[in-house]
C-alpha cells in the first residue's frame, strides 16, 4: 500500500513539473508597450510609446513594426484589433486620440480627439466587431465614458450626466488597457485607483480593499470569468516588489472581495482570465500563473511585462512589456 502511494505521489510529481508554466521571449525593440490585442492564435498587434504599432499574422515569429506618421511622440497604451488588418489605438491626452486601421497597420485616420483639459484616456474595450467602450480619467468629478456602435469609426462620450461619480484622488490607470472589461454581451466593469479603487459594475461602485490615501496605489486591471467570478490586480507601482494588497477576488458578482492565499509576488499591471481555473498576472517584477481560480500564484518568470491578453479566438497567451514581447507556454 506505501509502495502504490510512494509511486503515485512520484508520478503526479513528475506531470507537474511536465507542465510547468514559462514565459518565452519571441521579440524586442526599443519602445515601451502596453496595448496588447490577439484577434486569434496567428493574428497579434502591439502599441506603445513614440507611435509604435506592431503586428504579426503567424503566431509572433515575425513581425511587422510602424511608426503612426504624424503621431511619433505619442504613447497609444491601448489597442484592439478586429482581423489582419483592422484595428484601433488610444491614445491617452491632451489631446486625447483613438485612430483606426484598415490596411494592416499601413496609414491612420483620426476617428476621435478631445482637447478637453484633463482629458485621459485609459483603456478600451469592444464587445464584438461593432460596439465598442473607453474610458477616461475624471473632468470635473466624474469619469468619461465614450461608445462607439460602428466597429470604431466614430466615437461620442455617453451623456454626461451618466458619467460615473469619482471620488477625491480616484483615477484609473493605463497601465495595460484592461481597467475596463465586457461583462456578458452588453455591459461593461472598470475599475479605478489612486486614494480611493472602486470597481464600476453596472449602476453599483463597490469599493474595493486596495491600500488607500496613496496616488500610486489601487487596482490597475480587471479580468471576467463569469459575471460572478471576477479578479482584480494592482498594488503600489512605486513599490514593484510588495505583495500587500494586490490581489483580489470574488464569485458573487463582487459583493465580496477575498485576497488569494499566496498572492502574486508583486505590484500587478494585468490580469487575464484563461481557462478553467487558469488564471496569469504580469507586472514590473515579473509573472505569475494560478491553476485554482486565484487562491495561490505561482511566479514563474521575473522578467517585466506590462499585459498579458489571450488569444480572442484561441489558447495561446502573449505578453507585452519595456521593449519585449513574450508567449506562455504550457
Amino acid at each position: 500500500m506505501q509502495q502504490k502511494f510512494f509511486y503515485t505521489l512520484f508520478f503526479s510529481f513528475l506531470i507537474f513539473f511536465s507542465k510547468a508554466q514559462t514565459i518565452q521571449t519571441i521579440d524586442s525593440i526599443g519602445v515601451s508597450l502596453r496595448g496588447l490585442s490577439v484577434v486569434n492564435d496567428k493574428v497579434i498587434w502591439v502599441s506603445g510609446s513614440m507611435g509604435a504599432v506592431g503586428r504579426s499574422v503567424d503566431s509572433g515569429n515575425t513581425w511587422k513594426w510602424y511608426t503612426v506618421e504624424g503621431f511619433e511622440k505619442n504613447d497609444f497604451r491601448d489597442i484592439e484589433a478586429f482581423d489582419e488588418t483592422s484595428a484601433v489605438i488610444m491614445g491617452t491626452g491632451e489631446p486625447a486620440y483613438i485612430l483606426r486601421t484598415a490596411d494592416g497597420g499601413e496609414t491612420w485616420k483620426v476617428v476621435f480627439e478631445d482637447n478637453t483639459k484633463g482629458m485621459f484616456l485609459d483603456a478600451m474595450e469592444f464587445w464584438n466587431e461593432n460596439s465598442g467602450i473607453v474610458v477616461g480619467d475624471p473632468i470635473d468629478g466624474k469619469f468619461f465614458v465614450g461608445r462607439t456602435f460602428d466597429g470604431g469609426f466614430t466615437w461620442r462620450g455617453i451623456p454626461p450626466e451618466n458619467y460615473p461619480p469619482a471620488e477625491q484622488g480616484e483615477v484609473c490607470f493605463a497601465a495595460s488597457g484592461t481597467n475596463v472589461r465586457k461583462l456578458g454581451n452588453a455591459e461593461a466593469v472598470f475599475v479605478s485607483g489612486g486614494k480611493t479603487s472602486s470597481i464600476f459594475i453596472r449602476d453599483k461602485i463597490i469599493e474595493l480593499p486596495f491600500e488607500k490615501d496613496k496616488e500610486t496605489a489601487g487596482a490597475n486591471s480587471v479580468a471576467v470569468k463569469n459575471k460572478k467570478i471576477m479578479a482584480v490586480v494592482g498594488g503600489d507601482f512605486m513599490v514593484p516588489d510588495s505583495t500587500t494588497k494586490n490581489c483580489f477576488i470574488t464569485k458573487d458578482a463582487g459583493n465580496k472581495w477575498v485576497a488569494p492565499k499566496i498572492p502574486p509576488h508583486g505590484y500587478r499591471s494585468c490580469i487575464e482570465y484563461i481557462d478553467n481555473k487558469k488564471w496569469i498576472s504580469c507586472g514590473l517584477n515579473g509573472v505569475d500563473y494560478s491553476i485554482d481560480e486565484g487562491v495561490t500564484w505561482k511566479w514563474i518568470s521575473k522578467e517585466g511585462y506590462n499585459v498579458c491578453r489571450k488569444s480572442a479566438n484561441g489558447n495561446t497567451v502573449f505578453l507585452a512589456g519595456d521593449g519585449i514581447i513574450g508567449k506562455l507556454v504550457y
